[in-house]
C-alpha cells in the first residue's frame, strides 16, 4: 500500500458530496485535508478494518497535500508514533486512509458546518 494514489470509499464519496453542497467548498482535496485534521485531533485510533477504495473519487498524494506534503506526512507519522505504531509506509498509508475516512464521517455528521469558518472552529481546541 502507498500514498501515491488516494481513493475513498463510495460512502465517503457520498459524504464528500454532501459536504460540498453544505459548505460550498468545491474541491475534494480541500475537504479531505480538513477531514484528516479533524480525525488527527481525536485521541482514539480510527478503525482500519473495512475501508475500501470503491468510488470514483481518486487523487494523488500531491493533489491531496499540495505544497505541504512534508507537513501532512509528518503529522501522520507523528500520530503513528504517538499511537505506538511503526512509521513504515504501509502503516502510515493505512492510518492515513483510516483518519481520512473517520474525519469525513465526523464532518458530515456535524450539520452545523456550513462555511470555512465553521470548519476552522471545528478544528480549534475548545476554549
Amino acid at each position: 500500500m502507498s500514498l501515491e494514489k488516494i481513493r475513498v470509499s463510495q460512502q465517503a464519496r457520498d459524504q464528500l458530496l454532501t459536504l460540498k453542497r453544505r459548505t460550498k467548498i468545491e474541491h475534494w482535496n480541500v475537504l479531505c485535508r480538513w477531514a484528516l485534521c479533524v480525525s488527527l485531533r481525536e485521541k482514539t485510533r480510527p478503525r482500519t478494518e473495512g475501508i475500501t477504495g470503491d468510488s470514483s473519487v481518486e487523487m494523488t498524494w500531491h493533489t491531496f497535500a499540495g505544497d505541504h506534503e512534508d507537513v501532512y506526512l509528518a503529522l501522520i507519522k507523528q500520530r503513528c508514533h504517538a499511537d505506538g505504531l511503526p512509521t513504515d509506509i504501509n502503516t502510515v498509508s493505512t492510518q492515513f486512509r483510516a483518519h481520512l475516512h473517520r474525519g469525513i464521517a465526523y464532518l458530515v455528521g456535524d450539520r452545523s458546518l456550513k462555511t470555512i469558518s465553521d470548519l476552522v472552529s471545528r478544528c480549534l481546541p475548545a476554549p
